[in-house]
């Protein structure tokens, strides 16, 4: 397994990470346990969840699949999007920060996480706020690094400003939806990456699946997959992306490999990523996964996919996750 910097912090983290999303609703408690320790064995150390994530049983399960296990793992979780319902039940202020750590923590069975993610930006609460109790988290031991998701540029960069001259810890990472599929972040957050030093973790990295060429314009709906378990995902099935997963399924036959092990490639060679979450619903998925961190693309590969997928550099970004502002 490869490892990158996350960011220009000095924390290792492997090339390909662990998604969790599944983790407690399309994958049971005994199947996800055993996907992570597979992760672990194959020398992923990234695992990515969040409180949220299946009402929470992410989180769960991922503490009962790390015990004696735990010091071996950089865990990542986030807060920020709708925990419950009425007041101060979302969002970045110092009160649902404080509360929803320590909750996450019990849940996962750690005294600290590796990365502490606010899972969107708060319009609703003043980011000095916010960033003074990450600064805070870090102070106390609870958390050792901080990161962003679904920040906007400019919002990523306010936050940076407002670090450095409170001197308060900064972002490291930010994460956001990021494939062949979807390539909207290289037109104002890679680049404000590149110049700050922040590492990039793409989400949705095979678009949810479609990148696989599993879908079809007039094909039936894969049983088990996330159109499927998930009748909301069919609005992602556009002609244009189906086509785009027509396209990378053909070059990795070509090539010997799978569309899977293609798209995350590309991702890993670009610039400012760190690692790729991508998720697994059985043991042998993720093994299919862990083909692209041994794939070695050259130039022309690459370049092939950079022109296949260049129109999807405009436009809407695939997936984002937002506050409304109150």
């Amino acid at each position: 397994m490869k490892f990158h910097r996350l960011g220009n912090s000095g924390l290792q983290v492997s090339a390909l990470g662990l998604g969790t999303n599944a983790f407690g609703k399309r994958a049971d408690q005994e199947t996800s346990i055993g996907i992570i320790h597979a992760a672990l064995e194959h020398g992923i150390n990234f695992i990515d969840t969040a409180n949220i994530y299946a009402g929470s049983e992410s989180e769960r399960i991922i503490g009962l699949a790390l015990m004696g296990r735990r010091q071996n793992t950089v865990l990542t979780t986030k807060a920020g999007l709708i925990r419950s319902v009425g007041p101060n039940g979302s969002g970045s202020s110092r009160h649902h920060l404080m509360h929803e750590l320590e909750d996450s923590l019990r849940r996962l069975k750690t005294d600290y996480v590796d990365l502490y993610q606010i899972h969107t930006f708060d319009p609703n609460t003043p980011l000095e706020e916010t960033l003074r109790a990450l600064d805070d988290m870090v102070s106390a031991g609870k958390v050792r690094y901080i990161g962003a998701s679904n920040y906007a540029a400019w919002e990523l960069m306010k936050a940076l400003g407002i670090a450095e001259a409170r001197n308060f810890t900064r972002f490291i990472s930010i994460q956001c939806s990021y494939s062949l599929a979807d390539r909207t972040p290289e037109n104002e957050l890679i680049p404000l990456c590149l110049d700050q030093g922040v590492g990039v973790i793409p989400y949705f990295p095979l678009a949810g699946g479609i990148l696989t060429g599993k879908y079809s314009i007039n094909g039936a709906v894969p049983v088990g997959s996330r159109a499927d378990t998930d009748p909301n995902f069919n609005r992602f099935l556009s002609a244009d992306r189906i086509e785009l997963g027509d396209t990378i399924s053909g070059m990795a036959q070509e090539l010997g490999t799978s569309s899977t092990a293609l798209s995350l490639a590309w991702l890993m060679n670009r610039p400012t990523v760190s690692t790729v979450i991508v998720g697994a619903t059985r043991v042998q998925q993720l093994e299919e996964n862990l083909q692209s961190s041994k794939l070695t693309l050259s130039t022309e590969t690459l370049n092939k996919l950079d022109e296949a997928s260049q129109p999807f550099r405009h436009g809407e970004p695939f997936a984002v996750y937002r506050l409304p502002k109150q």
